[in-house]
């Protein structure tokens, strides 16, 4: 039995210490409510229903897929035991119904590799107290007893650029500076910002916030050295939480196939963030290693995919849905489009999507003005052709807001399914859960008229 459950990026893909992220829920639940649309849960796109018919009874057809998997981490040693992607450890914290029951924590010194907001959550998650995250979260009980039974003491998180250069947001530093029971250990030198790295980083809002943060975490971690190895409260620290910038892993070592030591190479930063090697190295003993250093995004049957840029192929990022990645052959496919991640790669936040819903909106209103008979383009205009269709081919989709509810009221849906696989999913007229409120500008405009394909079982909405 699968486990068709909503709400994609916002249920399995926040970690489980930011409940007010995961508000975002309600607000768009609300879009179940609409008459106008119709959601079709546990239906495989390319499997149960192809583009073709998709095209045949719609006037539009946009994929949502978002990412599924993680970027490799291309290092001699990433086939070792202990190495983790992100994306798979985020799905067992999160509880998804797919993902793994039981994790491997009996690693006493880990590594995190990563510049971003998932390394931090990641980190933070393996430093955790279970006790005070069950207390503040609504972790399934079979993480709370993992975390419980977590044995790391010691965790390098290692960012290749410079303090000016990550991707933190000030939310997460602020989690990262009041672990209960961790001592922040910081390198002073990585600190020692030139005028130019100071003026470059002031131009930026959001950076000058993240920089200054960092600078109050310097001197957090000066007090709690002073304080003799104390956490943030003032009570002595059973853990260690080591934050290495310009630090650029090189290779995870091993003995008898499993991680024993990560190699790192010392990088300098310029304002401009170019980065330059050192030829400096220094080896830390760990026994895992998690990267977060980007996901994949998922390719779709029949769409053309930019493997270098890593989303499906599009017009200049317009949306459009073109026949080829990039050059002269990279036609325009009419009536079908992309967004989220999968129109942009990996990158962006949950309110990134907002803007892609407006421009997604706007191009695809544009297109169908400009169409025959005013848009209304798909030669089969029956509302139940799809429904026939599917049941010719023994589907049954879920396809109502109470059953759905239903599967929303338990924290953790068990599955009997082995399937790990990416496989998209298909929702009529529209998509009420993308990250990013897509829902706000789609449902007035272009229910009923569009097909949204969007991902099984991974970071966007599931449907």
């Amino acid at each position: 039995m699968t486990c068709p459950v909503p709400f994609g990026l916002v249920r399995y893909g926040v970690a489980p210490d930011h409940p007010s992220i995961k508000f975002i829920a309600s607000a768009l639940e609300k879009t179940l409510d609409n008459p106008d649309i119709h959601l079709y849960c546990d239906v495989e796109f390319g499997k149960d229903v192809t583009l073709d018919e998709l095209l045949e009874r719609y006037d539009a057809v946009l994929f949502a897929t978002g990412a599924v998997e993680d970027k490799p981490l291309g290092l001699p040693g990433a086939d070792l035991d202990g190495v983790y992607g992100a994306a798979k450890f985020v799905e067992w914290y999160d509880g998804y119904p797919t993902g793994a029951r039981e994790w491997p924590l009996d690693a006493e010194e880990v590594a995190v590799i990563g510049g971003g907001n998932v390394a931090m959550d990641v980190a933070r998650e393996l430093m955790r107290n279970a006790d005070d995250l069950k207390e503040r979260t609504d972790i399934p009980d079979n993480v709370h007893e993992g975390i419980k039974a977590n044995k790391a003491k010691t965790l390098h998180l290692f960012i290749r650029r410079g303090v000016a250069q990550a991707k933190f947001s000030v939310q997460e530093l602020r989690e990262m500076e009041k672990l209960p029971g961790v001592q922040l250990i910081i390198n002073e030198d990585d600190f020692d910002l030139d005028d130019d790295t100071i003026e470059e980083a002031g131009k930026d809002k959001l950076t000058r916030q993240m920089v200054e943060e960092l600078f109050t975490i310097r001197e957090m971690a000066e007090d709690m050295e002073d304080d003799g190895d104390t956490d943030f409260e003032g009570n002595p620290a059973d853990r260690k939480y080591y934050i290495h910038f310009n630090s650029a892993p090189v290779e995870v070592l091993g003995e008898d196939g499993k991680v024993k030591a990560i190699r790192v190479e010392k990088t300098t930063t310029s304002a401009d963030g170019k980065m330059t090697r050192t030829g400096e190295f220094e080896e830390y003993p760990v026994q895992a290693v998690y990267h977060a250093i980007g996901y994949k995004p998922a390719t779709a049957p029949g769409i053309a995919y930019d493997e270098r840029r890593a989303h499906l192929a599009n017009a200049n990022g317009d949306g459009r849905i073109t026949t080829e990645a990039s050059g002269e052959g990279a036609q325009v496919r009419e009536r079908l489009y992309a967004t989220g991640w999968a129109k942009r790669g990996p990158v962006g936040l949950i309110g990134s999507t907002k803007s892609d819903a407006l421009l997604i909106v706007t191009n695809m209103l544009e297109d169908l003005s400009k169409a025959a008979e005013g848009g209304r383009v798909a030669a089969d205009r029956d509302p139940e052709s799809i429904d026939r269709l599917l049941a010719s081919r023994g589907v049954k989709p879920i396809d109502n807001a109470r059953e759905l509810r239903g599967v929303l009221g338990h924290d953790l849906c068990t599955c009997t399914t082995t399937t790990s696989d990416f496989r998209h999913r298909l929702c009529h007229g529209h998509c009420h859960l993308l990250p990013g409120l897509f829902a706000d500008v789609f449902r007035w405009r272009l229910a009923r008229t569009t097909a949204v394909i969007v991902p099984w079982p991974r970071l966007s909405a599931h449907c």
